[in-house]
Formats: C-alpha cells, sequence, structure tokens
C-alpha cells in the first residue's frame, strides 16, 4: 500500500478474515448475521422495554440500560466492516478510520468493564442493605456514575491514536481481524513501541484490571451477607438475582483476557485461535447479555409479555 512519505503511514490496513476459510466467508457469515441481529435487536429491546415500563426505573435496569447501550455499540462499531469482509470481500480500512474504529472499540469495553462494576456494586448495596438501596443510589446518582464511567473511558484512551500515529509503519499492513486493535495496529510498526505498549498495559491494568478486582470483592462481600441469612429460602433468593450479572461478567472477562494474553505474550499461538477469540470477545457477549437477563430476570421477561400481547392486540 502506498505510504505517506512525511510520517511513513499506510494509506491503509488490509483487514484479515478467518485464516484457512476464506472460501467459506459468504456461508461464515450466516452465524455471524445471527450474532448480529440478535445483538441488535435484544439490546434495543432491553431499552425499550426498561423505557416504557415505570416498575422497571429503579438503579438495577437503569445500570443495564447502560450495558445495553454499551453492547449495542460495541455490535454497530465491527458489524460494517466484519459483514462487509465476508459479503463483499471488502478488505481495506483507511489509516484514521482505522484509528477511529479501534478507538471506540476499546472505549465501550472499558465502558461495559465499568457498567458491570457498577452492576455488581448495586447488587452488593440491595443485598447488604436493601431498606438504604434506593436512598443510596438515587436517579441522579446513577446517572453521575454513567457520566464518570464514559468520562473515563474517553479519558484513559485518548492519548492511543496519537501514540499510534507517531509510529513509523514500513511494510507490513495486514490486521489479524476484520476490525481494528490496538495492539494489532501497534505490532505492525517497525520503530520503538515500548510507550505503546507500557501506556496500553497501564490502561488494561488500571481500568479492566481494577474493576475486575473490584468485581471478585464485591462478590465476596455478597456472598459473607447472604451466608449471615437465617434461611436457606432466603440465602438462594438473593443469590438468585446475581447470577445474570455473574453470567455477564464471565462472558465478558474470560474472552476479554484471553484476547489480551494471546496479543502480548501468544506469538506461537495459531492464527485462527487468535481469530476465534477476538470474535468470541467482540459478538457473543452483545448477543448473549440480552438473552442472558431475558431469561434470568422475571421482570424484564413479564414486561417482554406485556409488550407483545399489546401489539397482537
Amino acid at each position: 500500500w502506498e505510504f505517506n512519505g512525511s510520517s511513513h503511514q499506510p494509506s491503509a490496513f488490509l483487514m484479515m478474515g478467518i485464516p484457512g476459510l476464506e472460501p467459506l466467508q459468504p456461508w461464515i457469515s450466516i452465524p455471524f448475521c445471527a450474532l448480529y441481529l440478535t445483538a441488535l435487536l435484544g439490546n434495543c429491546g432491553i431499552l425499550f422495554i426498561v423505557r416504557r415500563t415505570p416498575s422497571l426505573h429503579e438503579p438495577m435496569y437503569y445500570f443495564l440500560s447502560m450495558l445495553a447501550l454499551t453492547d449495542l455499540g460495541l455490535a454497530l462499531c465491527t458489524l460494517p466492516t466484519t459483514l462487509g469482509l465476508f459479503w463483499f470481500n471488502v478488505r481495506t480500512i483507511g489509516f484514521d478510520a482505522c484509528l477511529t474504529q479501534m478507538y471506540f472499540i476499546h472505549i465501550l469495553s472499558l465502558i461495559e468493564s465499568s457498567v458491570l462494576l457498577a452492576m455488581a456494586f448495586d447488587r452488593f448495596i440491595a443485598i447488604s442493605h436493601p431498606l438504604r438501596h434506593a436512598a443510596i443510589l438515587t436517579t441522579s446518582t446513577v446517572l453521575k456514575i454513567g457520566l464518570a464511567i464514559v468520562l473515563r473511558g474517553m479519558v484513559s484512551l485518548l492519548p492511543v491514536p496519537f501514540l499510534l500515529r507517531r509510529l513509523t509503519y514500513c511494510g507490513r499492513t495486514e490486521l489479524s481481524h476484520s476490525f481494528c486493535f490496538h495492539p494489532d495496529i501497534m505490532n505492525l510498526a517497525c520503530a520503538d513501541i515500548k510507550v505503546n505498549v507500557f501506556y496500553g498495559m497501564i490502561v488494561l491494568l488500571s481500568t479492566v484490571g481494577m474493576d475486575f478486582v473490584f468485581i471478585v470483592l464485591s462478590y465476596v462481600l455478597i456472598i459473607r451477607t447472604v451466608v449471615s441469612l437465617t434461611t436457606r429460602e432466603e440465602c438462594l433468593k438473593a443469590l438468585n438475582t446475581c447470577v445474570s450479572h455473574i453470567c455477564a461478567v464471565l462472558v465478558f472477562f474470560i474472552p476479554m483476557v484471553g484476547l489480551s494474553m494471546i496479543h502480548r505474550f501468544g506469538r506461537n499461538v495459531p492464527p485462527l485461535v487468535n481469530t476465534l477469540v477476538a470474535y468470541t470477545y467482540l459478538t457473543i457477549p452483545p448477543a448473549l447479555n440480552p438473552i442472558i437477563y431475558s431469561i434470568k430476570s422475571t421482570h424484564i421477561r413479564e414486561a417482554l409479555l406485556r409488550a407483545l400481547c399489546r401489539k397482537r392486540g
């Protein structure tokens, strides 16, 4: 590809599909279409139901709406390039467009991690201090938490595109995925990337790493509170309110940690494994989270059924 002579930046990057399965990409696009459709309809459905149902106007469902918005953003970030590659074999993406996509993918990932932490805090307050729950997590407090989460993600990742622009790229332009990811772009440079690696690790540990630690701590405190409850039924009822959130945490953090480890230490990992983990990380949580909460939350399920009955009537 042509390079900008003054900054040694490629005019475009070349995106890759699933290694070794390029002839089957039109067929492979079918499950991806199903996942994206599920993510779009499911998260829009959650937002619609929470907005239209007054009984769901409480902290737990406000945080769930934040999670749905984030998942919707993640799906929309990767959908054009992924389906464009699978359907029309559009493999090029401009340098600036790639940095923009990368920035929003990473911002939304940090926001999702922070929202999951906020949901863990909400569950801890609801179980440990049920009578004070509404007084502690008021609507204004929830909005302030949401604003702080967004600002944290934007400010933390603001230097990343500029750190990538300062690098020199010397010929290799093949990305590992059908979307732009910071370690992927960084490894294409032929300059010293120690600053990028160091800053990326600092951001990862101080945001996602700390979020995960505090989520685990929240559940330690929740379990300690639940154990002190008098009856077995009360224990099970309290823990049952956390099942959906635990599933969402596992679905998000397991592939994210796996992908981070592969990009930083897995130089000998087969490209197919790298690609599958990346797609799992960015397509599975947005599709599964609405399903998990619709199945486990009685209030969401009942509101959904009422909305469907009204439309039929």
